[in-house]
């Protein structure tokens, strides 16, 4: 049944539903689902399709709500037909399903289907503009294309959906320039392509109760100034193949700032409470070239990786040499944290042990390199697996710290077992930015503008205000048909 408080206009081809059939619909519950928020979920079988609405053009959508306010419910959506890169990723061009110009669309008990070069299938566009959308089953299968979509500072609220998506750089909840605020509360959201975690974040995005999965690439990427909030969600990360060759290291979850534009510098954060992280393939979190905080509140964090850390800050192929390295506060709360911590020498960590929070594992144990502050309040507990290196160390004297048979050198001196120790933690504040590019107070280049406003969208002759003020966009994709290389996690 479909609604209106305004009568729509729907860009539609006459397209039988069938064509799109060939799409794989969300797969059922694999061997290793084995949490609660994988038990149930929807597929295309549980959706009852009263209307079709189906667009082929290029550039093109199937539904546009523009400055109104629209709902739909129980409709079939198909999109094929392909668009450039930064129109389509930036300003929603070619998404089988558009809101923008603070307009309010409502959608629920649908499917959604696209099969296309940067064909998005649902989008929302601009401040003021909301996106509510509900029991639906989405997917994509072109290169570019995520599942749900929030740049330029919209809204995307989505609950209960199936998200399946196996392009290329197809995150299933994605931002891009100019960000915005997402909401995901349960559901199921898979991804099989390279360059294509979960969630691709330069927005600020929470995601509760919820099964994660990803099968080629990162789980979560954080770029710049930035947010990830996970709410009692299951992540399963399997990053195995590179979207580019800037980093040698394969990881859960991935913060850093690209440069190119697309996301204002400045702190970010990742924060976690209760479900699980289970990462198949490297390390659990990388940090390069920005700040963040990372905060863990029971979570239970398992790496399948022997080879893999815990944690890795440090320099990789963006930002400045010399400066690009990742600056991180890490607050543990009620958590368990076993493995590895590696921090280069132009990177900082900050690892707060809280509220009877326990890490076992090595800080840098091939020696002194970046700089390491580690504070282990009373009831809490570090066992070292290997030698380690800090800079300065807070801890009461007793028990908190137990050396396991090795060595911990603070500031180039030997721990005695059971003693006190007071340090200062290290500022990783970024200022203007890290590495090139830095904003500066008009918004040049590196950033987003710093009002907070969406971009400005291209005239059709790309003249002036063809390009946000944040600087030159990513390169269009090759004559390949290639996304353009930004990280080995390219949303």
């Amino acid at each position: 049944m479909k609604k209106h408080k305004k009568k729509k206009k729907i860009l539609a081809c006459i397209l039988a539903f069938a064509m799109m059939s060939g799409l794989c619909a969300c797969a059922g519950q694999s061997s290793d689902d084995t949490s609660s928020n994988a038990a149930e979920y929807l597929t295309k079988e549980d959706i009852t399709v009263n209307e079709t609405i189906s667009n082929d053009g290029d550039g093109e959508h199937a539904i546009e709500v523009s400055g109104e306010e629209a709902e739909y419910s129980n409709i079939g959506v198909t999109k094929t037909g392909d668009a450039d890169g930064d129109e389509a990723d930036f300003y929603g061009e070619n998404s089988a399903v558009f809101a923008t110009e603070k307009g309010t669309l409502s959608i629920a008990d649908s499917l959604i289907e696209t099969n296309g070069k940067h064909a998005n299938a649902v989008f929302s566009y601009g401040e003021g503009t909301t996106v509510n959308i509900s029991d639906s089953v989405i997917e994509t299968q072109g290169d570019c294309s995520g599942g749900i979509m929030t740049t330029g500072g919209g809204t995307m609220n989505a609950e209960n959906l199936s998200i399946n998506t196996s392009g290329r750089s197809s995150a299933a909840i994605r931002s891009d320039r100019g960000g915005g605020t997402v909401n995901v509360s349960k559901g199921y959201y898979k991804t099989t392509g390279m360059g294509s975690p979960v969630v691709y974040s330069t927005a600020d995005i929470t995601v509760s109760d919820a099964y994660m999965e990803s099968t080629a690439s990162q789980g979560i990427v954080v770029e710049g100034k930035n947010s990830v909030t996970l709410n009692n969600d299951t992540l399963i990360a399997d990053n195995n193949t590179k979207n580019s060759d800037k980093s040698d290291y394969y990881q859960a979850v991935m913060i850093y700032q690209s440069m190119s534009g697309d996301a204002a510098e400045g702190t970010s954060s990742f924060t976690a409470n209760g479900g699980s992280i289970t990462n198949k393939n490297g390390d659990i979190f990388f940090v390069n070239n920005t700040a963040t905080e990372i905060s863990l509140s029971g979570v239970e964090i398992t790496n399948e990786d022997a080879e893999g850390v815990f944690l890795r800050a440090e320099a990789a192929g963006w930002g400045s040499e010399g400066s690009n390295g990742g600056k991180v506060n890490m607050t543990a709360s009620g958590q368990v944290i076993n493995g590895d911590m590696v921090v280069d020498d132009v990177s900082t960590l900050n690892l707060y042990l809280k509220e009877k929070s326990s890490f076992t594992g090595s800080i840098n144990s091939s020696g002194q390199s970046g700089d390491v502050y580690v504070e282990v309040e009373d009831g809490s507990t570090w066992t070292l697996s290997a030698d380690s290196y800090v800079s300065g160390l807070t801890v009461s004297e007793g028990s908190a710290i137990d050396l396991n048979g090795h060595k911990l050198y603070v500031d180039g001196k030997e721990y005695a077992a059971g003693s006190a120790s007071t340090g200062e933690a290290f500022d990783i504040s970024t200022g203007n930015g890290s590495g090139d590019g830095a904003p500066d107070g008009n918004g040049g280049p590196g950033g987003n503008p710093p009002s907070g406003q969406p971009p400005e969208k291209p005239d059709g002759n790309g003249g002036p205000g063809g390009n946000p003020p944040s600087g030159e966009p990513p390169a269009k994709p090759d004559g390949n048909g290639q996304p353009p290389e930004k990280p080995d996690n390219n949303n």
